[in-house]
């Protein structure tokens, strides 16, 4: 501790940070009715308990009622936010950390086609693609109304008991204000820097005149738009210094490029495959350039490299924000010389996708994040008896499930037919921009090599393989096989996505790929016949493409598919195939018509999830004391209750993940983890 960077202290004027780590302002999508109430409250607080120095609340507050939220935002306009975000702000102090609040006002990031039906506004008229709303100019009237509105937000947040405010100023209504990209004004609000900046200045002054200078305030600002029509790094550095020259301000936040369509929004917050820390460099110039204390979070997911940023002195508090999701202990494991237990971000960006698409973050691989108050992070608890569990299938829920019953102190045993574990994540690890993904299984196969759970691989389990070792708790993670049985007739004909992944089938010169899912595989199998040169068309009965997909992570896919010149086509079934000489007849119907269509291709790649593989679950259930019931009442609850309806059985039945039904990573996982912790 007295060596490492990362676990300096750091202070503020007053207030001392007793380490370098933080995560910056996010909006989990928590709240209810615009307030932090309890699950909000212990997400934040789970992150103190893990050792964090300052969790910064919100991405962000919103301060005035047009600003309606976007993604679930608090409401820092109500005066009913004060006792919630008191008792968050006094529960994360009792671990000593510090607690801030990110309060803005949306400006055209955001719809006004719901909430209360106000119109948007920003600097001038210009539509922000992201949120597709058409803002109106803001009018002095309505800057003099927000600037009030700011300060009275600052006000209920110091009232909050809450160590400082950060300003939030990328996207938003106030640097919209700085941008040429934004700000087509003739008025005193626009043409020159000093006009432009004018309206941010007038908000720092109001805010500090209303919470008085024990309070305290930072900014996190764009300094380079990284856009041609957009602001400049030599203004956005100009702009920096201005605003640190008022004596106002006591830290910045620094953030590079513009977030008003997903492409671009993916180079602030870059997803995986994607550089790490891209930014980290830009933001140490900032602070070499203002001599000021700088904050930066954009990517660093890792410790060495979050180590790296405060040993440099390119940032005074690192952001680790995604990698708090999927592990709010990482600065306990890094004080207790534990950095390999820590749960790695693989830079999935599930969290952000499900944000961006309306729902609430989570984790691919942490199913306790957002779920605090019902699901441990850490297995600390020990089973009352030790009993012996056959869990079979290595991917991620079978390994989840190996980990949770080992660490509840269980004598666990697992079957794997392959000779690796991973299940369908070493097909999806075949794309290089991927490969993070593989971090899921070999964080969990490290977890489970400490606590003696055994492997046996190239062995597909047999009833017999199984009850020769004498289970009191056998666990299905077998997984699914593909589905290609969605057509009227020729399904036969066709192969499925993950004959092309692994690479057992050779791809065509002309492919037709019938994507009835809409997830990732059937992306990741156009993007590798795309690569390889192959005319491409996607065919699927969707309205809009890929909707198990998010924008974020739909990102480098539509660029390969522009790039390659691939053909999507919505709303189309493929219905039947029939052989055409060495060709195949596809037969294209519609749910909105009766007008069918002929094309001719050399192959057809059907995606259409995956059916369980069951048999096993299904030869051993007549003989287990639950029949394979599950109480999922008592599940949902938390408080798993194992149903014993055959007096006849000698062992406990449990299937999870695809075994039971097509579904995601993070299902699977959570599967296993909300069924162990109580066995």
């Amino acid at each position: 501790m007295k060596t490492d960077p990362l676990l300096q202290p750091y202070k503020i004027r007053h207030l001392e940070f007793k380490n370098r780590l933080m995560t910056s302002a996010h909006e989990p999508s928590y709240a209810e009715e615009g307030l932090p109430k309890d699950r909000y409250r212990l997400y934040h607080v789970e992150r103190a308990k893990g050792g964090i120095a300052l969790t910064m609340t919100a991405g962000s507050a919103v301060v005035s009622p047009d600003s309606p939220p976007a993604y679930n935002n608090l409401h820092a306009y109500k005066d009913e936010i004060i006792p919630w975000l008191k008792k968050l702000t006094s529960e994360c102090h009792d671990y000593d950390t510090k607690v801030m609040i990110q309060i803005t006002h949306l400006g055209r990031r955001t719809n006004w086609n719901h909430s209360d039906w106000l119109p948007v506004l920003s600097a001038s008229p210009v539509r922000e693609p992201a949120h597709r709303s058409f803002p109106k100019e803001a009018e002095d009237w309505d800057i003099e109304r927000i600037i009030k509105d700011y300060s009275s937000a600052a006000q209920r947040m110091k009232e909050a008991g809450m160590d400082g405010i950060e300003i939030e100023a990328y996207g938003h209504l106030l640097d919209s204000f700085w941008s040429p990209a934004t700000n087509k004004r003739t008025d005193s609000f626009g043409g020159n820097l000093d006009n432009r900046i004018d309206f941010s200045l007038r908000v720092i002054d109001s805010i500090r005149k209303a919470v008085g200078n024990d309070f305290i305030l930072g900014m996190r600002l764009v300094a380079d738009e990284d856009w041609e029509i957009g602001l400049s790094k030599k203004e956005g550095i100009e702009i920096a210094k201005k605003i640190v020259n008022t004596n106002k301000i006591d830290f910045l936040n620094i953030i590079r490029g513009h977030i008003d369509t997903d492409a671009s929004l993916t180079k602030v917050i870059p997803i995986q495959g994607m550089p790490s820390s891209p930014h980290l460099d830009f933001a140490g110039e900032l602070k070499e350039q203002t001599k000021f204390p700088i904050f930066h979070a954009s990517k660093i997911n890792d410790v060495s490299t979050a180590r790296h940023a405060i040993s440099s002195g390119k940032l005074d508090m690192v952001g680790m924000t995604r990698a708090h999701i999927a592990d709010p202990y990482i600065v306990k494991k890094i004080i207790k010389n534990k950095e390999e237990d820590i749960r790695p971000c693989v830079g999935a960006t599930y969290c952000l996708d499900r944000i961006y698409e309306g729902k609430e973050t989570l984790c691919i691989h942490n199913p306790a994040t957002g779920r605090e108050k019902f699901i441990p992070h850490e297995i600390n608890s020990k089973s009352n008896k030790i009993r012996k569990v056959v869990v079979v299938g290595a991917g991620p829920a079978g390994l989840e499930a190996a980990r949770v019953c080992s660490a509840r102190g269980n004598k666990v045993i697992v079957f794997e037919a392959s000779k690796n574990p991973g299940g369908q994540i070493n097909l999806i690890s075949r794309s290089k921009r991927r490969k993070d993904m593989l971090g899921i299984i070999d964080w969990r196969i490290e977890q489970c090599q400490k606590f003696n759970v055994e492997f046996n691989y190239n062995i597909l389990a047999s009833k017999e393989n199984i009850l020769s070792k004498k289970p009191d708790i056998i666990i299905i993670a077998t997984g699914g096989t593909p589905n290609i049985g969605n057509l009227d007739e020729g399904s036969d004909l066709a192969c499925n996505t993950w004959d092309i992944i692994s690479g057992n089938t050779n791809i065509e010169d002309d492919v037709i790929l019938y994507d009835d899912n809409g997830a990732f595989a059937g992306l990741q199998t156009a993007e590798m016949i795309a690569n390889k040169g192959s005319k491409l068309e996607i065919i699927t009965p969707e309205r809009f493409f890929s909707p198990e997909v998010g924008g974020m992570n739909y990102v480098p896919y539509a660029k390969t598919f522009i790039e390659k010149n691939v053909k999507i086509t919505i709303d189309k079934r493929i219905k039947k195939i029939k052989k055409r000489g060495n060709r195949l007849l596809v037969s294209i119907g519609s749910d909105y018509s009766n007008i069918l269509e002929n094309l001719e291709t050399s192959q057809v790649i059907i995606e259409h999830g995956t059916l369980p593989l069951d048999d096993l679950y299904l030869e051993l259930k007549q003989k287990s004391y639950n029949l394979g019931a599950i109480d999922y009442n008592s599940l949902i609850k938390n408080k798993f209750i194992e149903l014993k309806n055959n007096k006849e059985g000698s062992y406990f039945l449990y299937r999870v993940g695809d075994s039971i039904s097509s579904r995601n990573i993070h299902a699977a996982i959570y599967d296993s983890l909300r069924i162990c912790n109580h066995l």
